[in-house]
Order: structure tokens, then C-alpha cells, then sequence
């Protein structure tokens, strides 16, 4: 057997040479393709060994029952979980009748890459079988950007040695064995074999399958098909049942002769339509891609690739492996959302079932600022769905006797999925988060017409949530009480800083754009007086503030709790929230994950430079990171403050979460949150970007551990290039009209073509924060003399893992 797999560095792509079995979980995530639409874990061709089998179609789930020991009054009734569908991928080879299995025989070499700039998963294998015959196998995989509902598949087997008779087979496998699933077992049976078959049928040299999931009635369908080259006698074979179907290929190679099979894959699923219109969906997907062949997607993927690259690509130099994670990161960010077209962009994209497959809050707050600026179709795509899901919002409100729409801390579908409600429905801050995107997409894009259709909705009704969730108080304060923030460490507390500042700018927005387009107001029942009510609620937010300590309270009384006992809690005891009572978590000062640090890289204006320095000091030394989320905006802030080396410390766990397996849970799927917030802290951090919906801003400065960046933003109809070193930042229009922007404070007029290079002023030297003992951010040590990180595969990693965050 090889020895444990290695990764290599590389500027754009991630390599494995070797394979380690033991570790197949890890390198099935950050090997899966996805286009949003579907989803495919970097399992092995053959099926196995493997980690976790995983074919994901978004939306595509089954209910199960959520078990409470206590019942309650709005209490959700059933959970959604992702599942795995009808699987593609698999193809199954034989070797004078020894199958193909990693584990037996002898592996020569194994080696697994994919060129972010090409999007397809590349395998090359030289394996002797126990009988000693040895064959080479090289294998191409692609989920389409272009064709949507397309995978494609190429794999040749060629004979080394001596003759060999070889067997393929192609299979279409539903209802595949899973791990043993260690959880509620009346769970665990409604996820055992969800897919009930509808339709079989095989000929020539396709496949057709059609199921339907037993509770949550959703029809799915699957075909393949498949082009053979190589010897005059190759022999096919296709037959098909319930839960499978198989197209089989046979031959004697002669040394050095090829075995070449071209294999095309369609999905199609829907709740609503009908079988003969899911199944004919499904074939014209496939006879489509035929047409296209294999080099033809590969060149459409490729091309696809480009201009996203063109747009998207952002530069580091100094740093390798922070290069290759950004890029690693954008790529899946992509994936996740590119196709979704009005579903979910998930908390694990399409590459495990992690979380269950729900999508949460950091897909506004985390994904969609980097799609926002990148790919912004993908940004209103999945703004889109959250319209869709406006009825089931307005029910949950009623639900709990407000107004306007209460929409799911976690879901597949829209429905709340979270049956634990301090940190599910009392997390009222998703509304305001949705709402900031909104805001945001149309600042930046300039989409009156998404604004006008979808976008006015979703402010006024997450608008009226405010309104009716908030009161005045005797001071004439509006106070919203009994919430909990991002933080979930903290919950049901009073006046959360990030929850009113941010429900204050959804206030303003849905003023605002109420304003803008009057008739579509009117019809939304906004009149001038109700929008006159939003705006005295914003202006009359309270915003608590500790003058003796001269910071801000995460929420009111915080800084008044006792202080947790990082000195004597041990490294094995994180993450907290597996190993002590939520009760003692929520009456210490103790943070999970950046709150009132958020809040400051969100809402920016309302403090002042000075405030931010000194609540960034207060809070590093309370935060534990036991979520991914926090990295990258702890790295944010760092950099704001002038703490240019810690915010490198920050970017890199932010940027190497998944390529590093930090928090140890990779196989479950990749931390797309966390991988964008790569692109966050190296833009909105070391770039400085900040976008107030006027004039876009800029206070670039770069740590010692960075040469340059350069970076591209799509802002309000021109292409914005940024190239920052030590000394100066230079902004380029590479495309579109002149534009203003601030440059650490100072107004530049950029006209198209013409780069303006200013100087960057130095940083104010300031003492570096502190965080709790055992939690200071990772460090990742190079080799003497090298000059570039370690290749090794060992990740430097803390102790914990990232739960529920």
C-alpha cells in the first residue's frame, strides 16, 4: 500500500499523491464537484473503499421526526435531512476477474488532481492485481457548469505487461449501503432507503431510473449513457432492476492496447411534475451532452472557468498556501451557487451532508458578499429562492404573533428545522442578514428590477418583523429584547449590538427602497406613515455601551456576567458546548464565535476607530472560535485596528480550514462559510474594503508575511482592479465608466484604462490582544531554510471541532 497521501502546494491546483485509506472522508470533500444543481463526493471510481458515499441533487431531502423530551408551543415537528441519491459515478472494473480494489494487490501509484481553472477531477492509478496483472487506469470527472443537470465521466483502462481480459461496469446504484448512522434511531429509519422506485428501463447503452422519496414525495430522476473505444471485440452488456442498473463493457487488451469508455449522466427532480415529464427532462439533459461529447464539455467547463477566473481571481504573493486555499475556496464558493438557481446555497455546499444539509444565516453573510462582487447571478439566484420562501416565513411569524417574516435559522426547504430554539428561532438575526444581502446585491449590481420584483419584499416584511418585535421603551430607546445573536454562546439576551444595528439598517433599507419604487410599495400595503415608523425606529435604537470599561456590551449586560475560567479549562475540553451546560455558557462571559466583532465589520459607522480598537482588545481575549465562522472576521477587524500580523494568523485558519482539516470534521463536507471568508479577510481585511452603498472605500495595508495582492470586484457596472503592495494600492477600471472611490479617506476619480497608484500611510504600532489561553490563533511553522510551507499532509490543527457553526 502507498503511503499516507501527500498535497503539494500548488498556485492553482490541489494535487494528491498517494491515498490514504483511513483518511478517504477528508479527500472525498475537498475532491467534490458540484455546479449548486448537483453534487458529487470525490469518492473513488470503483465506489470503494470509501469515506462517505455522497450523489446530492439541492432541495433533494427526506423529513424525519424531530424528537422532543418536553413539547412546545411552535416547536418545529419534523427535520429535513439531505440524502444520497441514485448514484453515477460508480464504475466498477475487472481484472482477469480480480476487481479493481485499492486495498488488495499491489497500488504502484495513485495520483488525484483538479486545475481550478479547468473544474475537472483527474486520476491517474498503476495497480498490479493479487494475480499479478497489472493495468493503468486514468479516469476524468466533471459536474457541468454549461449543462446543468450533466455529469460527465472518462475512464481508460490500458494493459501493461501482459494481456488481460478487462470488465467495466457502468452503475446507477439507489438506496446504496451508508455508514451506520449513531443517532435517533426513528431517524435513522427514515433515512434507511429513502427512494422508492417508480421506473426502470435499460437498452443499448443507456440506463434509466425514477424514484420517489417516501415522505417528502419528491421524484427523481436518473439516466446514463456511454461511448465504448478500443479493441473490434469489445462486447456491452445493459440491464437494469428497481434500485439499480448496469451497462457492462468486455474485452482482452493486448499490451499497451486501451479500453476507453465516455460516460454521460442526467438528473432531473421536482416536487410537482410528473413522472413522463421528469424522465423525458432527464433524457434530453443526456442526449444533449452526447452531442456535446467529452472534449466539448471539458471546453465549456474550461470556458465558463475563465471568465470567472477574469473576474474573480485574487493574487497573494508571500504566502503559497494561503494562494492555493484562496483559490481552492473561490472555486467551491462557486460550486455551491453557480447553478442553484432559486435553491439554497448550503452551509456544506453539495459536498457532504454535514448540518444535515441546511442552509443557515452565513450564506447571506458570509457566501453571498463574495458572489455578490464575483458571480452575482449566483448571489441573486439564491436571493431568489429566499422570495420563494416568503409564505412559510409569514406563517412561522403568525406563528409567534408577530408581523411580517420570520424566516428558519436552519432549512432545506423553508421550513424551520431547528429544534432547539434558544439558538433556532430566537436567532432573529437571520431576518436582518437576508435583508443586508438584499441590500447589498442591489447596491452593487444596480438590479432595479430584482429590487422592485423580489427585493422590496423581502426588506418590507423582514421590515415589519422589526417593527413588531421591537418596542419603545419609557426613554424613548427601541429595545429588542429576548434574542439571541451570532454568538451562541450568549442567548435569549436583551438589545444584542449586531441584532439592532443590523435590524436598524433593515429599517432604513425597506424605507428607502419603499421610496424608490412607490407603486409596488403601495401594493405591499407601505405608506408614508409606515415607512415613517421604520425610520423612528431606527433613529431611536438603543445601542448599550459599558462606560466604565468604555466598550460595547456584545448585548446589554454582558460585560456584567462573570468571566469564564480559560486557565483551568483544558485543550480536550473544546469545543465548550460538547462538555458543559449551555446554562453555564450563557451567564459567562464566553464567545463562541465573533459577534460584537461582526458587528463591527458589518456595521462599521457606528463606532468609532478608537471604540474598535479597544472592543477588538476586549473581546479577543473572551473568544474561543469554536466555529468556523469566526476566523475571518476576527481577521477583518485585526486588520482595521492596525493588528496586520494577527489578521495574517486569522486568515490563514479562515483560508486553510478544510485544506488543513483544523477543526477535524472535513468529512463531513467543506466549510464553504469559512472558505469564503478567505476572500473576505484578504479583501474587506488587508484590502480594506468597505461599501456603504455610495462611495465604495479602500484602506489597504498588507502584513509583513505578504509582498502584494490583487484582487478584481464587479461594482456597479465597471470591473475594478486592486493591487496592493507595501508602499502604495493601484485601482484600475478595467472595464465601464470613471469612478469615485476613497482611498483612507481621501476622494481619487478613476478614469477607465488609466491606473492611479497612491501611497499607503504606515500603521500606528499597537500592542497585540490577547486571546483565552490555548485558543491564539494557528501557527503554522515552515521547514529551516525552505522559504515555502511544508507539503506535508499532517494538519496543524488545534484541539475541538466546530459544532453546529
Amino acid at each position: 500500500m502507498i503511503e499516507k497521501a501527500s498535497y503539494v502546494v500548488e498556485p492553482w491546483t490541489l494535487r494528491e499523491s498517494g491515498l490514504d485509506v483511513d483518511d478517504l472522508g477528508r479527500s472525498e470533500s475537498l475532491f467534490a464537484l458540484s455546479n449548486g444543481h448537483i453534487g458529487l463526493r470525490g469518492n473513488l471510481d470503483e465506489g470503494d473503499p470509501h469515506g462517505l458515499p455522497g450523489s446530492y441533487l439541492n432541495s433533494v431531502h427526506e423529513l424525519r421526526p424531530l424528537p422532543y423530551a418536553e413539547a412546545g408551543y411552535g416547536y418545529p415537528e419534523s427535520g429535513q435531512t439531505v440524502i444520497n441519491v441514485t448514484n453515477g459515478k460508480l464504475i466498477r472494473l475487472l481484472v482477469d476477474d480480480e476487481p479493481f480494489d485499492v486495498r488488495y494487490g499491489e497500488l504502484r501509484s495513485h495520483q488525484r488532481r483538479i486545475d481550478f481553472r479547468e473544474g475537472v477531477l483527474h486520476r491517474e492509478v498503476e495497480w498490479v492485481s493479487p494475480a499479478g496483472q497489472a493495468v493503468r487506469v486514468r479516469s476524468g470527472r466533471l459536474v457541468s457548469f454549461s449543462q446543468r443537470s450533466i455529469a460527465a465521466f472518462y475512464y481508460e483502462v490500458e494493459a501493461i505487461g501482459d494481456a488481460a481480459r478487462v470488465v467495466v461496469q457502468s452503475e446507477l446504484v439507489a438506496n446504496e449501503q451508508l455508514p451506520v448512522f449513531k443517532g435517533d434511531p426513528r431517524a435513522a429509519a427514515a433515512l434507511e432507503s429513502p427512494l422508492v422506485s417508480e421506473l426502470h428501463r435499460a437498452g443499448g447503452t443507456k440506463v434509466e431510473t425514477l424514484h420517489i422519496t417516501r415522505n417528502s414525495e419528491i421524484r427523481v430522476a436518473a439516466a446514463m449513457d456511454h461511448h465504448f473505444e478500443g479493441p473490434d471485440s469489445i462486447g456491452v452488456y445493459t440491464e437494469s432492476e428497481p434500485d439499480a442498473g448496469r451497462v457492462t463493457a468486455t474485452v482482452v487488451l493486448q499490451p499497451g492496447q486501451k479500453l476507453r469508455m465516455v460516460k454521460w449522466l442526467a438528473y432531473g427532480w421536482s416536487e410537482q411534475r410528473s413522472l413522463p415529464a421528469l424522465r423525458d427532462q432527464a433524457s434530453a439533459a443526456l442526449i444533449a451532452a452526447r452531442q456535446t461529447g467529452w472534449s466539448g464539455l471539458v471546453q465549456e467547463q474550461k470556458e465558463y472557468l475563465d471568465a470567472f477566473w477574469a473576474r474573480a481571481d485574487v493574487e497573494v504573493d508571500g504566502d503559497p498556501e494561503v494562494q492555493q486555499a484562496v483559490r481552492f475556496a473561490l472555486f467551491h464558493v462557486l460550486q455551491a451557487g453557480a447553478r442553484a438557481e432559486r435553491r439554497a446555497i448550503l452551509a456544506k455546499g453539495l459536498t457532504g451532508p454535514g448540518y444535515d444539509g441546511h442552509a443557515f444565516w452565513d450564506s447571506e453573510s458570509y457566501v453571498l458578499p463574495v458572489l455578490t462582487y464575483t458571480a452575482p447571478d449566483a448571489a441573486r439566484d439564491a436571493l431568489r429562492w429566499r422570495h420563494t420562501t416568503l409564505p412559510l416565513a409569514r406563517e412561522r411569524a403568525e406563528l409567534f404573533n408577530l408581523a411580517g417574516a420570520v424566516f428558519p435559522w436552519r432549512t432545506i426547504h423553508g421550513e424551520e428545522c431547528s429544534g432547539y430554539w434558544p439558538a433556532g428561532t430566537a436567532a432573529f438575526h437571520v431576518n436582518a442578514d437576508i435583508a443586508d444581502a438584499v441590500a447589498r446585491y442591489v447596491n452593487v449590481t444596480e438590479d432595479t428590477r430584482f429590487e422592485r420584483d423580489e427585493g422590496l419584499e423581502l426588506l418590507v416584511e423582514t421590515a415589519r418583523l422589526w417593527r413588531s418585535l421591537g418596542h419603545h421603551d419609557l426613554d424613548g430607546r427601541f429595545r429588542i429584547d429576548g434574542v439571541t445573536g451570532p454568538d451562541e454562546y450568549s442567548a435569549i439576551a436583551d438589545n444584542n449590538v449586531y441584532t439592532n444595528l443590523m435590524a436598524k439598517r433593515n429599517l432604513l433599507a425597506a424605507a428607502a427602497a419603499a421610496r424608490r419604487h412607490p407603486a409596488r410599495a403601495a401594493e405591499l400595503g407601505v405608506n408614508a406613515e409606515v415607512a415613517a415608523s421604520w425610520r423612528d425606529a431606527a433613529e431611536d435604537m438603543y445601542i448599550p455601551y459599558d462606560a466604565n470599561l468604555g466598550v460595547h456590551p456584545q448585548s446589554e449586560g454582558f460585560t456584567e456576567h462573570e468571566a469564564w475560567d480559560f486557565e483551568n479549562t483544558k485543550a480536550e475540553q473544546y469545543p465548550l458546548l460538547l462538555h458543559f451546560p449551555y446554562f453555564d455558557l450563557y451567564r459567562r462571559q464566553v464567545v463562541k464565535q465573533a459577534d460584537l466583532v461582526l458587528a463591527m465589520q458589518r456595521c462599521g459607522d457606528a463606532f468609532t476607530h478608537d471604540e474598535k480598537i479597544r472592543n477588538f482588545a476586549y473581546y479577543e481575549e473572551l473568544t474561543v472560535r469554536d466555529s468556523s465562522l469566526s476566523a475571518c472576521c476576527q481577521a477583518v477587524l485585526a486588520a482595521e485596528c492596525g493588528h496586520l500580523s494577527l489578521a495574517h494568523d486569522y486568515l490563514r485558519e479562515a483560508a486553510l480550514m478544510d485544506l488543513r482539516d483544523i477543526e477535524h470534521n472535513t468529512r463531513d463536507g467543506l466549510h464553504i462559510a469559512s472558505l469564503a471568508g478567505s476572500w473576505i479577510a484578504l479583501v474587506e481585511g488587508f484590502g480594506g474594503l468597505r461599501d456603504s452603498g455610495e462611495v465604495i472605500a479602500f484602506a489597504p495595508r498588507l502584513p509583513e508575511g505578504l509582498t502584494r495582492l490583487r484582487f478584481g470586484l464587479g461594482v456597479r457596472g465597471r470591473l475594478l482592479r486592486v493591487e496592493v503592495t507595501a508602499a502604495e494600492a493601484t485601482y484600475t477600471v478595467s472595464s465601464g465608466p470613471a469612478m469615485t472611490l476613497l482611498h483612507h479617506g481621501r476622494t481619487v476619480r478613476v478614469q477607465p484604462g488609466e491606473p492611479e497608484s497612491l501611497e499607503i500611510p504606515p500603521v500606528p504600532l499597537l500592542e497585540r490582544p490577547k486571546q483565552p489561553a490555548g485558543r491564539e490563533p494557528l501557527s503554522y511553522l515552515r521547514p529551516p531554510g525552505s522559504g515555502a510551507p511544508s507539503t506535508s499532509s499532517t494538519p496543524a490543527s488545534r484541539p475541538g471541532g466546530d459544532v453546529n457553526g
